[in-house]
């Protein structure tokens, strides 16, 4: 009752430090103006279009900077820094309902230098992002055309807009839309290496609007991922039906398969053994015996119970509106903190695990635990920072938020992994088998190709990916373009789809496993149930190469999809496989309790 007290209090600990961090300091704060008053407006980066992790500061363009700007760096949160945002001064002056028509904003000398920069970066599609009163802006820095439409570079006509139009929608006094245009007829000619002159102005315009300020966001909400929410919905229940039926299938041959051993095993014990036992009861006296390398497996099971509790603390935040657009960096605060404070729950897992299976060294196995997903992880990170920080990109982390990361891990994520440790060592529960492990392991028969451990990895990944894979085009097109995704009670329900799918295909397999007289079913099932991660990232590869592979270029950009990619579906492998282990243990439990063991 008390370890059951215990989580509890983590987890609603963390709710609450959630809930204050993301609700009490909501980014649609009620920001009231009036006739003249200045209304902010932060440039926030410019990058390649395609390229959504290759970005960099607004200024690190040539933009001119007029003297009546003064350029402030505005203090950003732990979320918006590990999102890529360096919100500056923008170089627009929009005060609230003072219209400007065609209103200059600076005269500019560019030179070769500054010339060959800006068209490089209109050659590459070049976007920028601003915030207006917390209300995003955005629009490419020129357009490149070839009105001969031949390969040859030199038909190549490349232009930087020298005028925005904006439009912007207020109630009372609010600001409610705004819309940045650019002008087509007002460009930049950059094609030769020469020193232009320039002179860039902007126009502002302001309509009055209905629309109520709480409701200002819905406009995002509404041009979101999927754009046609009934097809999509269609798409998933068309998914759910043919998996379940699937499931349903198997499920039910594999009950009366079960109702069958359950009857001849009965008729042999009355029959007083007249013949030998064979199938899964012939190895009860293996089927509990602890797994090899088991500070490892104890390990990879504390890490995945803690990724399952991170993952449904997020969607439990997404659910009830936290994660609404543009709330800049919500997402990747609430990861950072969810992991810290849910820490105690890998130590106590892994630990408890371990010192049930008469493990003694206790310390190592929680060194292992608290570096099996985080080492991989940073040094991932290390790598992929060093290419951003070659790059000069705001992807890369400054030092200072390197340090808040580490503190937080020292002094936040250590102890409570620690505590979790020491609690789960101080449990006194023990393994419960129903069946005694004899001394010596009985041999494993000779078993054909298709039931070794490779070909049945393939098997149990591909249901649960054939379950979410409609789902993760959207998913990625959000994470890795310029997409929004909101429909998180969609992708709910598809990660709840992919739990039944991949705990009954484990079960599945595990119990072909053991008639076959293979008792050696704890890794098996683990690696069974993570598989799903390797067609994930197989997916990956075709997202790459049919769907992005002429948009995404550069070494950065790479490294970083293919990086990224590979630890979250590392994390799944974890998440997955503990949920495959575990639905396996209960049904392995059950089948033993309820046949006699001599």
């Amino acid at each position: 009752m008390k370890k059951v007290r215990a989580i509890v209090s983590i987890c609603m600990v963390s709710l609450f430090v959630v809930y204050r961090l993301f609700i009490s300091q909501d980014a649609s704060d009620d920001h009231r103006y009036k006739r003249g008053d200045p209304v902010p407006l932060y440039a926030n980066k410019v990058g390649p279009f395609h390229n959504p992790s290759e970005s960099y500061r607004y200024y690190d363009l040539p933009f001119c900077i007029p003297d009546k700007v003064k350029l402030e760096e505005k203090k950003e949160a732990l979320g918006e820094v590990l999102n890529g945002d360096r919100l500056i001064s923008g170089p627009y002056v929009l005060d609230f309902l003072v219209e400007k028509d065609s209103e200059i904003l600076c005269r500019k000398k560019l030179t070769k230098e500054e010339v060959a920069q800006f068209r490089k970066a209109v050659d590459k599609d070049y976007y920028f992002e601003m915030y207006y009163d917390d209300l995003p802006i955005w629009g490419l820095i020129g357009r490149v055309e070839n009105r001969e439409e031949t390969e040859d570079p030199k038909d190549y006509k490349y232009f930087l807009y020298k005028h925005i139009h904006f439009d912007i929608h207020y109630n009372k006094d609010h600001v409610i839309e705004i819309t940045a245009r650019t002008d087509p007829h007002s460009v930049l000619d950059l094609t030769e290496d020469k020193e232009v002159d320039a002179e860039f102005t902007y126009t502002a315009k302001w309509k009055q609007t209905d629309i109520l300020f709480e409701n200002r966001m819905d406009k995002f909400l509404q041009t979101s991922l999927p754009h046609h929410l009934e097809i999509h919905w269609f798409s998933i229940i068309n998914s759910c039906v043919i998996v379940l039926l699937l499931t349903g299938f198997l499920a039910t041959i594999l009950m009366r398969v079960l109702k069958n051993d359950f009857i001849k095993y009965a008729h042999d014990e009355e029959a007083v053994n007249d013949h030998e036992e064979t199938g899964w009861k012939y190895i009860h006296g293996d089927v509990f015996r602890f797994p090899k390398h088991k500070s490892l497996f104890a390990a990879a099971l504390g890490c995945g119970t803690q990724l399952f509790t991170l993952t449904v603390f997020v969607f439990l935040l997404a659910l009830v509106g936290v994660f609404y657009p543009y709330n800049r960096g919500a997402l990747f605060t609430a990861l950072l903190v969810i992991y810290a404070l849910t820490s105690g729950v890998t130590g106590y897992t892994a630990t408890s695990f371990y010192c049930q299976h008469e493990g003694t060294n206790w310390v190592r196995n929680l060194v292992l635990t608290g570096s099996l997903f985080c080492g991989p992880l940073a040094l991932m990170f290390c790598f992929l920072n060093s290419v951003a920080v070659s790059y000069s990109s705001t992807a890369a982390l400054p030092f200072g938020t390197i340090m808040v990361i580490v503190l937080m891990w020292i002094f936040m994520t250590s102890p409570l992994l620690v505590l979790g440790g020491i609690a789960g060592k101080n449990s006194r529960t023990g393994f419960q088998a129903p069946c005694r492990t004899t001394k010596y392991p009985r041999e494993i028969p000779l078993l054909a190709w298709y039931r070794g451990t490779v070909p049945q990895m393939a098997m149990a990944g591909f249901l649960p990916f054939s379950a979410i894979y409609i789902e993760l085009y959207y998913i990625f097109e959000s994470v890795w373009g310029q997409k929004i995704y909101t429909i998180y009670t969609i992708l709910f329900i598809v990660f709840i789809l992919l739990l039944i799918v991949t705990a009954f295909i484990t079960v599945a397999l595990t119990y072909f496993q053991l008639a076959a007289e293979d008792h050696k079913w704890w890794w098996r099932s683990f690696l069974c149930g993570g598989s799903t991660s390797i067609f994930i990232y197989g997916y990956c590869l075709y997202y790459y190469y049919y769907y992005a592979r002429s948009d995404m270029s550069g070494f950065m950009q790479i490294s970083f999809f293919f990086g990224y990619m590979a630890c979250i579906c590392y994390g799944f492998f974890l998440m997955l496989g503990t949920v495959g282990f575990r639905s396996s243990l209960l049904f392995v439990r059950h089948i033993y309790r309820s046949i006699k063991c001599e």
